[in-house]
């Protein structure tokens, strides 16, 4: 075991001791990550992020490492540091819904990352969401599609090819850049600004302007519980009426491993669409890629009457 003076143990702990940098420390106990990645996964901005990381850094708790043209950071290699983090991090609950959403969500980043070096990497799972809606849409027309997230690019092509303007909000500068560098390659239109705040913020600004949307897709937003459900709300004021949402949610976000009453993921996602105002008319779970994902296809309460009797039934 390694030991340390007392005033290296105090710089470390007050380092450690702080909500965010600690949700930190464990994702870069996992796997190298850049900043973008971190702040996708942590729902906060770029700057907030590494005002985090330079508190770490300097402490010699994570290191700095460049891979190509970006900057990752890891844990630290030094036998005394790495020991006091992985001892640290041994107290904690790894099932507790913030570290498995953070844990997510730092995955589907890295993923698109580790295929093609950036963002535009094709997958079976995104084949697979992007059927999904296919199959339920019958190739109707939309006059606005909005995508919140861009982990899944076909996804995004199909909501730019089936409606006339599409908008994707975008969670990273690396990602905006990126999303609109595929854009262009595949030769579709679809503007992507970046979210100015995190991703349980998304509509913000956009519902000032009063804008709404034919339809919303929300592409893997790996939030739980009152977290997703006040995601779900912002997206339901987004949305017109008549329209539809789609979400592509982990499941295993949707576990609730520490509540008393352990309530299926299915039922759990069905409940919080409710929640938020929404009426799910189709539940599926579809798996591929290794990653196991509900996706949901809802509308609005207040569009009326149910629309699909009978819809329990459409679940698989």
């Amino acid at each position: 075991m390694h030991q340390c003076p007392p005033a290296g143990l105090v710089k470390w702990l007050r380092a450690a001791g702080e909500p965010t940098r600690l949700r930190l420390l464990a994702l870069c106990a996992e796997a190298a990550l850049g900043v973008s990645d971190i702040a996708q996964a942590l729902k906060q901005s770029e700057p907030r992020v590494s005002r985090h990381l330079k508190i770490l850094c300097e402490s010699g708790l994570i290191e700095r490492m460049r891979q190509g043209q970006w900057v990752h950071y890891r844990l630290t290699s030094a036998p005394e540091g790495s020991s006091f983090v992985r001892g640290l991090l041994a107290q904690l609950d790894r099932r507790d819904p913030l570290l498995l959403r953070d844990a997510a969500s730092a995955r589907a980043a890295t993923a698109a990352d580790s295929k093609s070096g950036g963002y535009g990497a094709e997958s079976r799972l995104g084949r697979a969401l992007t059927e999904f809606i296919v199959h339920a849409t019958a190739g109707e027309a939309f006059g606005s599609i909005l995508v919140v997230g861009v982990t899944h690019p076909e996804l995004l092509e199909w909501a730019a090819r089936a409606s006339r303007h599409c908008t994707a909000v975008a969670f990273s500068r690396r990602a905006a850049q990126g999303a609109r560098a595929f854009a262009e390659r595949r030769g579709f239109s679809c503007r992507v600004p970046k979210a100015v705040a995190g991703g349980t913020a998304f509509g913000a600004e956009l519902a000032r302007a009063g804008t709404h949307f034919d339809a919303l897709l929300l592409d893997h937003p790996a939030a739980s519980g009152e977290t997703l459900v006040r995601l779900l709300e912002d997206a339901r004021d987004l949305i017109e009426p008549a329209g539809r949402l789609w979400i592509f949610e982990p499941y295993d976000s949707l576990e609730g491993a520490r509540e008393r009453i352990i309530e299926h993921p299915l039922a759990r996602l069905r409940r919080l669409l409710a929640a938020a105002g929404l009426r799910c008319e189709r539940l599926t779970p579809i798996e591929a890629d290794g990653a196991h994902v509900l996706a949901a296809v809802a509308r609005p309460v207040a569009a009326g009457p149910a629309l699909a009797a009978g819809a329990a039934g459409a679940e698989r």
